[in-house]
Formats: C-alpha cells, sequence, structure tokens
C-alpha cells in the first residue's frame, strides 16, 4: 500500500537537509560522554517541552519526523549479540513465520507486523532477565537489563521470518494448480535464496537509500518509537510506556469481538443494511465484510486488524491523500467498467482473481496444457481462451500506469540524488572513493561501528544467484533457464532503485509483478511455469531488497551496530524459510480443495496463490493469444508505457510556475504512483476499513500534527504501535483457538451480527 512523496522537490534535499530547522534540547547525562566527536548539539526528542502545544514547532517536512520524533541517543557499551537475542530471536523467527504462513491462506489481507515481534520479545526479555540469575557464570546468559540493541537484533529477525517469501506461495500454486510437488530442500534453498539475491542488492544501495535523511520509511517510524519509549528511561518514557500498555489492553480486550462474535463490525455498512441483500449493486459497491464480496463505499470498520492496513496513523497525509484521491476514482471507474461489460466480464464473478470461461464458470487449465505443461493449440481452439473478470483485469492495468509512472516519477524528482550516487558508485569501483558526506544525526552516530564491507554482499549475491539457478534445474525440465534469473535479477536491480526512492520517502510499496510477469510472457511465450518462476527473480527479489534496506534503516536509528544487523537478517531467513515451507506443506495438504475454489471461506482462501496460477495461464501459456497487440487484453502491457507519461504534466507544472503558488504547491502533491495504483487496489479481499482510514488519517495526520503537535510527538506513534500490537496479538489467539489454523475451526453461532453465509455476507449484504 501507499503513502504520499514529500512535499518538496527531492533534487534540492540536500540543501534543505542542512538548513532545517530543529528543536535542540538538553542531551541526557548518561550520554553527554559519548558526544565528544561530534561538533554540533545531540538531538533528544525524550526531553522535549511538550506539554504546551503553542510552543512546539509544527513539522512541516515528512522527513523532518525522523529528526524530531526520535532520539539519536547511544550507549555502544550495550551487547547486542546475547544468549537473549540469540535464544528469543531464533524462538520468535519460527513463530512469526508460523503466523505469517497462515496469514497467506486467510481471506483477510494480514500479515504480521514488526510491532507484534518487538512486544513479544520486550515481555520476554525483560522476563529472562527477572528470572534467570545473573552472578558468576549466569552473567554469560544475563548481562544485564535488556536492552535496546538485544531488541532490536531480535525483532529484525523475527520481522525477516514472517515476511512471506514469494518462493513459497509459488511452491504452493506449483503443488495446487500443477501436481509439481518439489523435494522439501529443494524448495527450503529456493527460498532462501530467493531472499538472499535481494539483500546482496541491498548492499549496494546503502548509501542511496538508507543513510540520508530523505530515507525516513515512514512505517518505521512507530517502531523506532516504541523501542526508544521502552527503554529510554526517563519520566516522559515512563508515561508513555503506561499509555501504551493502556491502550494495548484495550484494544487486544476490544479485538475479538468483531473478528469473532461480531463480524458485521468489520464492515458498516448502512447502505446494505437498508437493502437487506436484495440487490448485486448494492453488495457490488457496498459491499465490504466477506472476501471478494465488493468495494466498500460508505463502509466502516472497527476492526484495528483492517484499519492498521491503510496506516492511517503513520503515513504521511500527502500520501493519504493521493490513495484515497486513487480510490475515489476506483469507485467509478470499477464500477462503470463492469456494467459496460468491459473486456466482456459482466457475466462473471464482481471480484475474483481466478480465470473463467466465458459462461462465468471457473477455466479449467488443464484441459489446454499438455503433460509438460506446455500449450495444447488443438485442444484451445475447442475450448476457447479464458477471461479475467473486469475488476481483476482492470486493477493489472492500474498496477501497471503505477510501474511506469514510478520509473519516471523517480527520474524526473530525484535526478540529482541519482547521479549523486552513480558517482559515488564509480568511485568506488575505482578505489577512490571519498568520505560520505550526509548530514543526518543518526547516521553520524554510527560512523563509530564497523560496516559490513560491500563483499560480503557481492559475495551473498553470488553463491544466492547460483543456488537459485541449480535450484530451477532440480526437475525433469528446468522451471527457469539460467539466462532468464540473471536477466530478471538484472532488472529487479534496477527496479530496486525506482521503488526504493518511494518507499523511503513514503512508506508507499509499488507492485511490480504485473509488469514482470507480462515481460515474462514476452520472454517465454507458451510456458507457464516458466512465468510464474520470473516472479522470483524480477519481483520477490526487488522486494527482499527493498526488506534488508528498510532493516538497516532501523539499525542505523536505534544505534544497532551494522554487522548485528546483516547476521540478523541472515538467521531470520534461514529459520523464516524452514517454516515457511513447512507450514505451507501443513495448509495446502488439509486444504487442497478450499484454496483452489475462485472465492474460499471464511476461514481459508488461496486468493494470494491464485494470482500466480492466473497469471502463469494467461500470460505464460496464452500470452500472444491475450496481451499481443489487437487481442482482448492488450491495454493490460501498453498500461506501462502509458504510465511513463502520468508525472510528466505535474513536473512540469511545479518546474514552471512560480514556487509558492496554489498550482505550484498541487503540482508537487500529486503522486501519480500511488494514485494509479489506489484506483485498481479495491478488487481484492475484504475493503471494510478505508473509510474509517480517512476519518483517522485526516484526525492524525492534519488535525493532531497541526494543531496538537506536542500531543503527536509524544504519542502518536507509540499509539499506532499498542494498536497493532494489541491486535496482533488477539488474531494469533484466535487464530489457533477458533479459526483453525491448530487444525479445526468453531464457529461462532449464527445471529444478526454473524448472519449466515448462505443468505448474506458478513456486512448482511447479498450472498454472493
Amino acid at each position: 500500500m501507499l503513502p504520499t512523496l514529500i512535499s518538496d522537490a527531492p533534487g534540492e534535499l540536500e540543501r534543505k537537509l542542512s538548513s532545517s530547522s530543529i528543536e535542540k534540547t538538553r542531551t541526557p547525562d548518561s550520554a553527554s560522554k559519548k558526544d565528544a566527536y561530534f561538533d554540533h548539539e545531540k538531538v533528544d526528542v525524550n526531553e522535549a517541552p511538550y506539554d504546551d502545544d503553542e510552543e512546539v514547532k509544527v513539522i512541516e517536512k515528512a522527513e523532518d519526523v525522523a529528526i524530531e520524533i526520535l532520539s539519536s541517543e547511544d550507549h555502544p557499551e550495550l551487547p547486542a549479540w546475547t544468549f537473549r537475542t540469540l535464544f528469543l530471536g531464533v524462538g520468535l523467527s519460527a513463530f512469526g513465520a508460523v503466523l505469517a504462513t497462515i496469514y497467506t491462506f486467510k481471506p483477510q489481507n494480514a500479515s504480521v507486523s514488526q510491532l507484534f515481534c518487538l512486544i513479544i520479545a520486550y515481555v520476554l526479555g525483560t522476563a529472562m532477565h527477572v528470572i534467570i540469575p545473573s552472578h558468576g557464570y549466569w552473567r554469560y546468559l544475563n548481562p544485564g537489563p535488556f536492552n535496546i540493541k538485544e531488541h532490536t537484533a531480535i525483532v529484525i529477525m523475527a520481522s525477516t521470518a514472517s515476511t512471506v517469501a514469494v518462493a513459497m506461495e509459488i511452491i504452493a500454486a506449483l503443488d495446487l494448480f500443477y501436481d509439481i510437488r518439489l523435494n522439501a530442500a529443494v524448495a527450503i534453498f529456493q527460498i532462501f535464496a530467493s531472499q538472499m539475491i535481494g539483500y546482496g542488492i541491498a548492499g549496494v544501495l546503502r548509501e542511496l537509500l538508507v543513510y540520508p535523511t530523505y530515507a525516513f520509511y515512514p512505517t518505521y517510524i512507530s517502531v523506532v518509537n516504541l523501542l526508544q519509549s521502552l527503554h529510554f528511561g526517563d519520566a516522559l518514557n515512563q508515561k508513555r510506556r503506561r499509555f501504551f500498555w493502556i491502550v494495548f489492553v484495550a484494544i487486544f480486550c476490544w479485538e475479538w469481538i468483531p473478528q469473532y462474535p461480531f463480524p458485521l463490525l468489520t464492515a458498516i455498512s448502512i447502505i446494505c443494511l437498508a437493502d437487506n441483500g436484495r440487490h448485486d449493486f448494492v453488495r457490488n459497491l457496498f459491499g465490504a465484510g466477506s472476501s471478494n464480496e465488493g468495494i466498500g463505499l460508505f463502509s466502516f470498520s472497527t476492526s484495528w486488524t483492517l484499519i492498521t492496513q491503510g496506516s492511517p496513523l503513520v503515513w504521511p497525509l500527502q500520501t493519504q491523500v493521493n490513495s484515497y484521491l486513487g480510490m475515489a476514482l476506483g469507485y467509478l471507474v470499477l464500477t462503470l467498467c463492469y456494467y459496460n461489460n468491459v473486456f466482456g466480464g459482466r457475466d462473471l464473478e464482481w471480484m475474483s482473481t481466478s480465470l473463467f470461461f466465458e459462461n462465468g464458470t471457473t477455466y479449467d487449465q488443464s484441459l489446454i496444457l499438455n503433460a509438460d505443461n506446455s500449450l495444447n493449440k488443438t485442444a484451445l481452439d475447442e475450448v476457447g481462451l479464458p477471461y479475467y473478470t473486469t475488476t481483476y483485469a482492470i486493477s493489472q492495468m492500474c498496477y501497471n500506469f503505477s510501474f511506469g509512472a514510478c520509473i519516471v516519477h523517480v527520474i524526473l524528482w530525484y535526478w540529482s540524488d541519482l547521479k549523486k550516487a552513480a558517482r559515488h558508485a564509480v568511485s568506488t569501483l575505482r578505489r577512490l572513493r571519498e568520505p560520505i558526506e550526509i548530514d543526518d544525526p543518526h547516521y553520524r552516530e554510527m560512523q563509530k561501528y564497523k560496516e559490513v564491507p560491500a563483499w560480503w554482499y557481492m559475495t551473498l549475491f553470488v553463491i544466492s544467484l547460483a543456488v537459485g539457478i541449480g535450484c530451477s534445474y532440480t526437475t525433469d525440465s528446468a522451471l527457469l533457464p539460467w539466462w532468464s534469473i540473471i536477466l530478471f535479477t538484472a532488472i529487479s536491480f534496477l527496479l530496486a532503485i525506482a521503488l526504493g526512492f518511494i518507499a523511503a520517502t513514503t512508506g508507499f510499496s509499488i507492485s511490480v509483478k504485473y509488469a514482470i510477469q507480462i515481460m515474462a510472457a514476452f520472454v517465454h511465450p507458451g510456458k507457464p511455469i516458466a512465468v510464474m518462476y520470473v516472479n522470483l527473480y524480477g519481483n520477490s527479489t526487488t522486494y527482499q531488497t527493498l526488506y534488508m534496506l528498510q532493516d538497516l534503516k532501523l539499525g542505523q536509528y536505534t544505534k544497532l551496530p551494522p554487522r548485528a544487523t546483516f547476521a540478523a537478517q541472515m538467521v531470520g531467513s534461514i529459520v523464516g524459510s524452514i517454516f515457511n515451507y513447512t507450514m505451507m506443506r501443513s495448509i495446502v495438504d488439509a486444504n487442497r480443495e478450499v484454496l483452489k475454489d475462485p472465492t474460499g471461506t471464511r476461514v481459508w482462501s488461496g486468493w494470494i496463490v491464485q494470482q500466480y496460477n492466473s497469471a502463469s495461464v494467461a500470460l505464460g501459456a496464452l500470452g500472444t493469444e491475450l496481451f499481443a497487440v489487437h487481442k482482448r487484453y492488450d491495454m493490460l502491457a501498453f498500461s506501462i508505457f502509458i504510465g511513463l507519461l502520468f508525472p510528466v504534466p505535474f513536473w512540469l507544472l511545479h518546474r514552471y510556475t512560480k514556487p509558492g503558488t496554489l498550482l505550484n504547491r498541487f503540482a508537487s502533491y500529486i503522486n501519480t504512483p500511488i494514485l494509479a495504483l489506489y484506483v485498481g487496489y479495491l478488487p481484492y479481499s475484504v475493503n471494510g476499513q478505508w473509510w474509517s482510514c480517512v476519518v483517522i488519517g485526516f484526525a492524525s495526520q492534519w488535525w493532531l500534527r497541526k494543531y496538537r503537535p506536542g500531543w503527536f510527538k509524544k504519542y502518536n506513534y507509540l499509539l499506532s504501535a499498542a494498536l497493532d500490537g494489541g491486535s496482533q496479538v488477539i488474531i494469533f489467539i484466535l487464530s489457533f483457538a477458533v479459526f483453525g489454523a491448530s487444525g479445526k475451526a468453531v464457529d461462532f453461532p449464527l445471529w444478526w451480527g454473524n448472519p449466515d453465509p448462505a443468505v448474506f455476507s458478513v456486512d448482511r449484504c447479498k450472498a454472493t
């Protein structure tokens, strides 16, 4: 999902950062001795005078959040790698990997957040300090109070393992739809290698997308804010900790109500209640409670598990406004296209990622594929071409618009930074490297620690690439030829730069999977499995790069030594690969038919895996028949090139209008990659949360930030952390207790607030 760009032209970032006004306050005595090597006064936000909102400077630029909200305090004497770090890191990595894999096969688009891992780690780490003796040899197991560096390393390990690898989803799709079951060792190595390739690329991009202040990763601010509040011990942080636990307990006690006995509260639609399940149109436009039900116009949610998907307390207001504008256009575009039979989808499902026959029944791909999964053209002539639902086709087109716009957006707005990074890379290769000049207090604090040498990353990259190539040749025929793996890995490197700028400055993640699959269709015509596997190297590698960059930034914010961050990533990836695969095997074996069904159930759904299969058949086997010029879905391919034009008029307006004028500010405010993506963002999963996000987002990032800046700085990001943490904990408990993750679901008795799914959807719209 997707936040907004900062409102200043990125080419001017360095000048503006050096001249930005930063509120300077007294540095705690505990850290004062460690500042001798600095020639500037350290910023300590923990003792800022926040009680009087009128005395607190309003944060104007988005990137200044990282300077004014987060402290640059560091304690180099604190150990990062201890028994607690390894024990809790490995344990929570296994736990997070299992939970994240369960969520992959759920109808809700949920994930295991870093905040969830952070809270569990804090409780267990503090308990270990209290319980384990600290005298004699015990001091090696309990070297002192649980500290922020141990905590950060554990969080990085656990969150890395909790990020489900695309490789696992593709391996599940192979099993479900092609009856190809990879050897366990091959599957695990494939998952691990696909992640490590991205981590190798991340090492090359550190100076561009980690060290500078403009790369502030908005969604990580609440994580760091909570870590500092838990471990820095002044009076203000004691108040923050109390506030955090009050909110945590409150949401923990509330969240189980909309999730289990009263699911109607996850999507409250007055219009659906008034219609009482009579009309398909009402369900399609206003429904939002059940998977693949509707796009949720005027639907509100009270479930934070859903609301947090829009990050309303975290994303900068500009990001949120662009996403809401995109969704507003989406309500109109999706509805008009469907009811005007665009792409021939009027008689199909309203929302689904599956393929269909023209009469609306699910497309049987086995009828058109040979035994080796290549296309049987004779059978295709008899069976006919498949159809996407209209909403899914429009969504893919919008994602491709966004992809094209992202590339040009970064070139236009960040050209000076790109040139600077390129010059530095050239000087590095020539061994003429100059010291990096980055005016960022967090980065300057990190200079005392040893960096990870570039050759570590390059070695990791080469070995992982070799392993990935080897794993592709372990079946009867190559899953993907070696030259294609290298080609799409190179493409993913370039994409990581463009997408990295968007993620670093807005928190928004642009999806490129549809664009990559279209490229693969023309590189591997008639090869559905090859097109599916390209996702590992052209799509997954890009996002693994971004995950590593984000964790490097987390380490910079908390002053975790870079080598400890690197090691934590490696451990988390190894543990995650093993448990991702083993848990996936258990779920797929127990729920095969449900996961293959286009709509699934309230408990299990294969909608994520189905996307890969649909793309492999439509693009891999039938790419030229469906996506070539003058074919049914040719616009999906050409939308990438059309998207290249989207940012140009806004950049020209910004460049050639008088600075400070309304038109100039408007042009710099519009983020076309985010806006375009959100036009097609709704035809998935459940959508009951977005109007709640609008209200909360404006209340937080506009009203509180502008009129209550003191409260905003003290509590806004901590509030987000508490809400995320409490809701994640109760969802985990419910998943195993009643939602079937333990093998058997326990349905709550049917009543008005939990309607019979055969009669009504969750929000009492017409059942699908």
